[in-house]
C-alpha cells in the first residue's frame, strides 16, 4: 500500500513539475459574451466563462429570460422534489436558470437545471475573483451517467453580475439576456486549423470511453473536411517527465521511456498488473508517427482510421494492446511500417525523441492559447474548445471557425443541431401531422425556412405559414387542406390540378383548410325545379325524384312518363322488325328472279353452240365446201 501511494505521489510531482516549469505558459479561461438587454439599470455587455461540459452554441446566439429559483438556489437537488419547472411556455423566451456556486459539482447543477426545463444555466460565483473554467468532476464522480447527457450551455458569471441580476429580479424587473458565442472562436479565413489532444489509453474510465466514442463518430466528418482541404488537423498527446532524482525508481521505469523523459500514468493505477504507463507512451508515439508518415504520403486523414481500428482490434482488456496488433492495423491501411518504426526510435535509449519533445513544447501555451492541461482538449484556430466531446457540438465549433459565407456544405446540414429548434420550434412554422418544420438549425443560429418533405416543397414565410405546393402535394397531410369521409364518401379540398391552396369541392363551401360545409342545393341552387320534381339534399350532392309513374331526367330537369316511354319504344321496335322482314322477303324474291334470268341466258348460249338453227347450219356448210 505504501509503495502504491509513493508511486502516485511521484506521478503527481511529475505532473506538477511538467506543468509549472519556468516557462511563460498559462491556463486560459475561454469566454463568451453575455449581453443584458433589460432592465436598463444593468443593461450592458459582460464576460462569462464557458463551462467544459454541455453544448456551447459556438458561432451563434441564444436569447432567454433569467429566473432565480425560490428554493434549492444552488441546484444541488432534483427540482422535482420541490415541484419546480422552468420550461418556457409556447411563444415565450427560453429560461436561463441562475444558480449559486457551491455545495455540489457544476455538472450536477447543469443537469438538474436541464431536467427542470431550463435552456441554459448561469452559475453565479460566490466570491470576487477572476472567472474560472467549470470542469467535469474527477475520480469517483467522473463515472456519473448524466455527464454525457448534458446538452444545455453553461456559463460562470462574476459575483457582482449575479448580485445585480438577483436585485433586479427582486424588484420585479424582467431580466433578458443574450448569450453570444459568435466571437468565442476566431474565424479569419476559409480554412480551419484544429488539434485534438488525446490519449491512447482505453482503461482510464469514462473520459477514455468518451474519447474513443467521439473519434468513431466524428471520423467521417473529419475525413471529408480534410480531404476537400477545408481543415488542417493535427493530433497531440500529453506526456510529462520524471524528475532526475526518481529516474531509477520502479515507478518511473514503468511509466517512462527514454530514461524518464516522457511519461504517462499507469492505466490501471496498479504497477503490479496489466499494462504500464510506458506502453501508453509508446502507443501515443506510434499514433503521432503514423499521422506524420501518412501526411507525407498525402493522406493525413488515415489517422482517424488507425485510431478507430486500433481501439476495436487491440483493446487493453483483451490483452492485445501490443506492437504486433498495431502493426497489423498499420499494414491494413497500407502505411509504410518501416518509416513509422524509424520515427518511434529506441524507447530505451538515453536520448531525446524529437517527436515527443515537439509534443511537450506544443503543450505550452503561446499567444492567445493557454497551456493544455485537460484531457481531452480540442484547440480550434488556436483557441481551446470548451464543452461536451460530441460530434454535433464539435462540428458546430469547427464550422464557426470559417470566415462567414465560406463554410462548407456540411456546416449547413442536419448534422449540426442546436437548442433553438428544440425550444418552441425556434418560433417557426410547424405541422406535426405532416412531420414538417420550417426551423432549420445552423451553427450560426436557426433559420425559419419552409422545408421540402418527401420531395414536396412547402412555400410561405416560414414563420406563421407554409403550405405544400406542386405535384404530389396532396399526399403530404392532404396538402394541409380539409378532408372528410362520411356515409362511405370521401371529399377533399386539395387538388393536384392547383399548385397551391385549398378549395372546397363542388357541393361544399368554406375556407378549404379548417372547414368545408355541405351546401343544401335544394335551397341555394336552381335544381329540381320542374313542377313534379322533389329535391332531397345529400352530403356533398343532392337527389331529385318525381311523383307517381314519372321518371326524372337530371340533364333536362324534367319528369317523363315511364309507361309512355315503354309503349312508344315497343311499337317502334315492332315497326323496325316488320320493315326488316318485308325488306328481306322482297330482296329474296328479286334475288331468285335475277338468278333465274341469268341461268336461262347461260343455258341458251350453251345450247346455241351444240344445237345450231337450220339456216345457221346451211350457211356454215357452204362456206366449208368453198374452202375445199
Amino acid at each position: 500500500m505504501k509503495q502504491k501511494l509513493l508511486g502516485f505521489l511521484i506521478i503527481w510531482v511529475c505532473l506538477i513539475l511538467s506543468i509549472y516549469t519556468p516557462v511563460m505558459g498559462r491556463f486560459v479561461v475561454e469566454k463568451n459574451s453575455l449581453r443584458v438587454t433589460s432592465p436598463d439599470s444593468i443593461k450592458d455587455t459582460y464576460e462569462c466563462a464557458i463551462g467544459n461540459f454541455g453544448v456551447p452554441q459556438y458561432g451563434g446566439t441564444l436569447v432567454g429570460t433569467v429566473l432565480y429559483p425560490k428554493s434549492d438556489q444552488k441546484a444541488c437537488k432534483d427540482y422535482k422534489e420541490v415541484d419546480l419547472n422552468f420550461k418556457s411556455k409556447p411563444g415565450g423566451l427560453p429560461t436561463f436558470l441562475l444558480v449559486d456556486r457551491g455545495d455540489c459539482y457544476f455538472t450536477l447543477k447543469a443537469w438538474n437545471a436541464q431536467k427542470a426545463g431550463a435552456a441554459a444555466v448561469l452559475v453565479s460565483d460566490d466570491k470576487l475573483e477572476p472567472l474560472i473554467t467549470m470542469d467535469t468532476p474527477e475520480e469517483e464522480n467522473a463515472s456519473a451517467e448524466y455527464l454525457q447527457n448534458i446538452t444545455i450551455p453553461s456559463a460562470l458569471i462574476s459575483k457582482s453580475l449575479g448580485d445585480s441580476i438577483k436585485k433586479a429580479l427582486a424588484n420585479g424587473d424582467m431580466v433578458n439576456i443574450n448569450l453570444d458565442w459568435r466571437e468565442a472562436l476566431p474565424h479569419p479565413d476559409e480554412r480551419v486549423e484544429y488539434e485534438f489532444w488525446t490519449n491512447s489509453n482505453d482503461e482510464c474510465g469514462p473520459k477514455c470511453d468518451s474519447q474513443i466514442e467521439f473519434v468513431k463518430n466524428f471520423k467521417g466528418a473529419a475525413q471529408i473536411l480534410e480531404q476537400k482541404g477545408y481543415t488542417q488537423f493535427t493530433p497531440h498527446y500529453i506526456t510529462w517527465y520524471c524528475p532526475e532524482a526518481f529516474v531509477l525508481s520502479r515507478q518511473c521505469k514503468s511509466q517512462c521511456i527514454n530514461h524518464g523523459r516522457y511519461c504517462a500514468p499507469d492505466p490501471e493505477q496498479d504497477f503490479s498488473t496489466g499494462y504500464d504507463g510506458k506502453d501508453v507512451v509508446v502507443q501515443n508515439l506510434r499514433q503521432v508517427c503514423l499521422h506524420k508518415v501518412a501526411s507525407e504520403s498525402g493522406k493525413p486523414w488515415l489517422w482517424w482510421d488507425y485510431v478507430t481500428d486500433f481501439s476495436i482490434r487491440c483493446p487493453m482488456k483483451d490483452k492485445k494492446y501490443t506492437k504486433e496488433c498495431a502493426d497489423q492495423v498499420i499494414k491494413s491501411l497500407s502505411v509504410d511500417l518501416k518509416k513509422i518504426d524509424a520515427c518511434i526510435g529506441d524507447p530505451e535509449a538515453d536520448v531525446e525523441n524529437p517527436v515527443l519533445k515537439a509534443e511537450q513544447d506544443a503543450q505550452i501555451g503561446k499567444g492567445s492559447r493557454g497551456d493544455v492541461t485537460i484531457l481531452p482538449t480540442l484547440v480550434i484556430n488556436d483557441r481551446q474548445y470548451r464543452g461536451k466531446l460530441d460530434k454535433g457540438a464539435v462540428l458546430r465549433a469547427i464550422c464557426s471557425g470559417f470566415q462567414e459565407t465560406t463554410e462548407p456544405a456540411v456546416c449547413l446540414s442536419d448534422g449540426i443541431e442546436t437548442n433553438e429548434c428544440l425550444e418552441n420550434n425556434g418560433g417557426c412554422w410547424q405541422d406535426k401531422a405532416a412531420n414538417a418544420t420550417a426551423c432549420k438549425d445552423t451553427f450560426r443560429g436557426r433559420v425559419c425556412e419552409c422545408p421540402v418533405v418527401q420531395g414536396v416543397k412547402f412555400v410561405g414565410d416560414g414563420y406563421t405559414h407554409c403550405e405544400a405546393s406542386g405535384h404530389l402535394r396532396c399526399e403530404i397531410n392532404n396538402g394541409g387542406c380539409w378532408k372528410q369521409t362520411k356515409d362511405g364518401k370521401t371529399f377533399s379540398a386539395c387538388s393536384e390540378e392547383h399548385s397551391t391552396g385549398c378549395k372546397c369541392p363542388p357541393g361544399f363551401k368554406g375556407d378549404g383548410v379548417q372547414t368545408c360545409e355541405d351546401v343544401d342545393e335544394c335551397r341555394e341552387n336552381s335544381v329540381c325545379q320542374c313542377a313534379d320534381c322533389k329535391c332531397k339534399n345529400t352530403w356533398g350532392s343532392y337527389d331529385c325524384s318525381c311523383g307517381g309513374n314519372l321518371l326524372y331526367m337530371r340533364e333536362h330537369d324534367t319528369c317523363i312518363s315511364q309507361s309512355g316511354k315503354s309503349s312508344v319504344g315497343w311499337n317502334f321496335v315492332w315497326v323496325i322488325f316488320l320493315g326488316l322482314a318485308t325488306t328481306g322477303v322482297a330482296g329474296y324474291a328479286l334475288y331468285k328472279y335475277r338468278i333465274r334470268r341469268y341461268m336461262d341466258s347461260e343455258i341458251r348460249a350453251i345450247m346455241a353452240q351444240y344445237m345450231p338453227l337450220d339456216n345457221q347450219g346451211e350457211s356454215q356448210n357452204h362456206v366449208a365446201h368453198a374452202d375445199i
